[in-house]
C-alpha cells in the first residue's frame, strides 16, 4: 500500500503545487492525452524489444509484487526453521533414509501437513524437496553442497530481477522519449508560426509538457517501481537462502538446534524472531 500510497502523493504534490501556484491546467491537460501516447507507446515498444515474450508474460506478476510487498514474513521464517529442524534431526537420529517418505511425496508427508503454507509453496517445497534428495543420495561434501545451490539461487535470483533491470532501463530511456514528444510538438508549432502568439504559446506550453512527463515518468514512477519490485525480490530471495544455510550448517556436522541458530542469522534483521522463539517453536515440534 505504501507504493499506492506514495504514488498518491507524488501526483497531488506535483500536480497540487502547479495549480496553487498559478500554473494554467488547461494546456497540460490538453496535451497530456496526445504526448502520453507518444511517450508510453515509445516506451512500450522499447520494452518489448529489448526482452522475450517470457519476460514481458512476468511483468503483471512484478507489478503485483510491488504492490503486495515481500511473500514471507516473521511466522514464515519460524514456520521453515521448524520444518528444516525436523529433517535435520530425523536424519541425524534415524539416517538419511528416513527423509525419502517426506521428499518423495511431500503432499502426503505429515512433516509438510504441519506447515500448509510451505506445502503449498511448489517453489519451495521442491527446493527443500531436491536437495534432501541429494543429501538422501549421499552428497555429504558441504562445500560442494553450498556451491550447486548457490548457483541455482543465484540463477533463481537473476530471473526474478530480470523484470526489475528491463523497467530500470525504461526509466533510463523515457526523458529521452519525453524529448522526443517535445521535438514533436517543437516540429508542429514551427509549421504554425503564423499564427498569433497566443496560440504559439500554447502549442509551445502542449510541446513542453512531453519533457515534463518524459522526466515524471521516469524518475517519479516507472524508476521507484522498479526499484521497489528490485527490493522485494531480493528480500523474498532471503528465504530461499535460509534453507541452503541450515542444509550446509547440518553437512557441516552441526548438530539440527545449532543449524537452525546458524540460519537465523541469516534472517533480515527486521524479521528475524528471537533465540527464544524459535527453541519454543522447535520444542513444541509435534510431527508424527
Amino acid at each position: 500500500m505504501l507504493l499506492i500510497g506514495g504514488l498518491v502523493f507524488l501526483l497531488v504534490c506535483v500536480f497540487g503545487s502547479f495549480a496553487a501556484s498559478g500554473g494554467a491546467i488547461g494546456p497540460l491537460i490538453k496535451s497530456m492525452p496526445f504526448e502520453l501516447i507518444t511517450i508510453l507507446g515509445a516506451g512500450i515498444g522499447t520494452f518489448a524489444m529489448a526482452n522475450s515474450m517470457s519476460d514481458m508474460k512476468h511483468v503483471p506478476g512484478a507489478l503485483k509484487t510491488a504492490i503486495k510487498g515481500p511473500a514471507f514474513g516473521r511466522q514464515d521464517y519460524i514456520d521453515l526453521l521448524g520444518l528444516l529442524f525436523f529433517f535435520a534431526r530425523l536424519a541425524q537420529t534415524q539416517g538419511v533414509m528416513a527423509l525419502e517418505p517426506h521428499i518423495e511425496t511431500p503432499m502426503e508427508s505429515t512433516a509438510f501437513a504441519a506447515y500448509p503454507k510451505i506445502r503449498d509453496n511448489n517453489r519451495v517445497r521442491n527446493l527443500i524437496c531436491d536437495y534432501l534428495r541429494m543429501i538422501s543420495m549421499n552428497m555429504d561434501d558441504a562445500f560442494q553442497f553450498d556451491e550447486v545451490m548457490s548457483r541455482e539461487l543465484t540463477k533463481n535470483l537473476k530471473e526474478d530481477t530480470h523484470v526489475a533491470h528491463g523497467l530500470q532501463t525504461l526509466a533510463d530511456a523515457l526523458p529521452a522519449l519525453g524529448i522526443v514528444a517535445a521535438v514533436l510538438g517543437v516540429i508542429k508549432t514551427m509549421g504554425s508560426i503564423s499564427k498569433p502568439p497566443e496560440v504559439l504559446g500554447e502549442m509551445i506550453a502542449g510541446a513542453l509538457v512531453g519533457t515534463f512527463l518524459g522526466v515524471l515518468l521516469a524518475y517519479g514512477m516507472v524508476g521507484p517501481l522498479a526499484g521497489r519490485i528490485q527490493s522485494v525480490v531480493e528480500e523474498d530471495a532471503r528465504y530461499y537462502d535460509l534453507i541452503r544455510a541450515v542444509l550446509v550448517a547440518y553437512l557441516q556436522g552441526n548438530p539440527a538446534q545449532v543449524s537452525v541458530e546458524i540460519g537465523r542469522k541469516d534472517i533480515p534483521m527486521h524479521l528475524m524472531p528471537s533465540f527464544q522463539e524459535i527453541d519454543t517453536a522447535i520444542s513444541e515440534l509435534s510431527i508424527g
